[in-house]
């Protein structure tokens, strides 16, 4: 199994043989802001799939805002190439999770938490959250995480 980082290397290769400038340039870019993260503190470190795909969360991100602001600017041309590059970064990020799913997960940590005798309340939202998110892991939105936990547990 490829780690993404090697694939985002592979990709490279094959942008080039199809001659797709702009998926080429946005890879590269990308894999130079993982390089640059990797060599920037005072050891060089290596990312693993759960910061790389951080970065491309927020290098999509950065691109959706910028676009944003282009629309707001009337140039649309260029608002439009910025969203191509995210839609490029995010074909790279593991598949969303929907707002049901993330409820059954909550649940059923909850249910195993009750199970080893937890009794839940608000203090104990760490011992929720703790597992819930090893599991959701930069595919849902951390702030919704918290608000359907805190939902969950009584107050």
């Amino acid at each position: 199994m490829t780690t993404l980082k090697e694939r985002l290397h592979a990709d490279v290769v094959s942008h080039m043989k199809d001659r797709n400038k702009l998926a080429l340039t946005t890879v590269r870019n990308v894999l130079g802001e993982i390089e640059t993260r990797e060599k920037s503190g005072k050891t060089p470190i290596v990312l693993d799939d759960a910061q790389v795909t951080s970065l491309l969360q927020k290098e999509a991100a950065k691109r959706r805002d910028t676009a944003r602001i282009y629309v707001v600017a009337g140039e649309t041309d260029r608002a439009a190439a910025e969203i191509a590059e995210a839609r490029i970064i995010e074909a790279y990020l593991p598949q969303a999770l929907t707002a049901a799913e993330v409820e059954a997960i909550v649940d059923g940590v909850i249910n195993l938490l009750k199970a080893d005798g937890v009794e839940l309340t608000i203090r104990q939202l760490g011992a929720v959250m703790k597992p819930v998110t090893a599991k959701v892991a930069g595919r849902f939105d951390g702030k919704a995480v918290s608000e359907i936990v805190r939902s969950r547990i009584p107050q």
